[in-house]
């Protein structure tokens, strides 16, 4: 038996699981607001909510955004199952974006806010967590699959 687009599919799976995993250990091992130092002044893991989207836009609007995510997750699963056998930028892509949508959509339903916790203090940057690692992946991942031409055969 083949299993149409596998590859999405198991992408999908180790990124979610992946972001659960380290916001559960953030969660079990942490307290709110603490940090820990891993190249002190350039990279923490500090704990902290988020009640909006990236960058703490739409603060405070979890209702809409977790309808987002679920939306956004059942059109890549329709996709996944629907569309032709996707090609690997494809599959990458989509699968990273499924695993993150998910990942921050479960915690928006159960929690009403994003566990975040990588935090790069040397460029003052948002903390963010694997999710959104995820879903950037997967942008870039679509992107190059745009640009990507498929090689063509020569006939002389």
């Amino acid at each position: 038996m083949r299993w149409k687009n596998r590859f999405f599919w198991i992408t999908a799976f180790v990124t979610f699981f992946l972001d659960q995993l380290t916001k559960y250990l953030v969660v079990k091992n942490f307290n709110l607001k603490e940090t820990l130092p891993i190249i002190s002044g350039v990279f923490h893991f500090t704990y902290v909510t988020n009640t909006g989207a990236a960058f703490s836009l739409f603060t405070g609007q979890v209702g809409w955004l977790r309808w987002l995510s679920l939306g956004v997750s059942l059109a890549l699963i329709v996709l996944a199952c629907f569309a032709p056998t996707l090609h690997f930028w494809q599959w990458l892509g989509y699968g990273c974006i499924l695993g993150g949508a998910m990942g921050n959509g479960i915690d928006r339903f159960v929690l009403g806010y994003v566990v975040d916790f990588l935090d790069f203090r040397l460029i003052n940057f948002p903390v963010f967590n694997l999710a959104d690692v995820f879903i950037n992946i997967g942008i870039v991942s679509l992107l190059i699959a745009t640009f990507k031409t498929t090689p063509t055969t020569r006939r002389d």
